[in-house]
């Protein structure tokens, strides 16, 4: 937040909470919350995200604190928001958060948060999120290969 103002408001309207939606066998939930077919649910693509929320800066003159230090800070302090609402939660607790309305919310807005810094940081540094993060997978199945079974 800069000036009172929302740095994830470009990114769309709050939403209101709502209940949580239906999870797999392991308590995961499935569908559009998870992020299941969510261009179908009206949902802009990151690289559209991307744009809004450099326009949104940039409209109001926040590029020069716009720099990947600042950038990579911010996100760190918004990760940490979205740990500290589970702090001290039990792992049932943790799993069974979204359920309460309230309490989703507010995981809502700090994943948004924390995902708009990020969005904001791979802008400057023209990092392109979803090939990093597929090159990364793909490391990782490389070092780590699934246990023998």
């Amino acid at each position: 937040m800069r000036n009172g103002e929302d740095v994830t408001a470009a990114a769309g309207p709050a939403h209101a909470a709502r209940p949580a939606g239906p999870a797999d066998t392991n308590g995961a939930p499935v569908g559009a919350r998870a992020g299941a077919d969510t261009a179908a649910a009206g949902v802009p693509d990151v690289p559209e995200l991307r744009r809004r929320l450099v326009e949104f800066a940039a409209s109001r003159g926040w590029e020069e604190y716009h720099t990947p230090k600042n950038l990579v800070a911010a996100l760190s302090v918004e990760a940490s928001e979205l740990l500290e609402i589970f702090q001290w939660l039990t792992p049932r607790q943790s799993a069974e958060i979204m359920a309460d309305p309230e309490s989703a919310h507010r995981v809502e807005d700090e994943v948004a948060d924390v995902l708009a810094y990020l969005l904001q940081f791979c802008a400057v540094l023209d990092v392109d999120p979803l090939a990093a993060l597929a090159a990364k997978i793909e490391r990782n199945e490389t070092r780590f290969p699934p246990a023998a079974r």
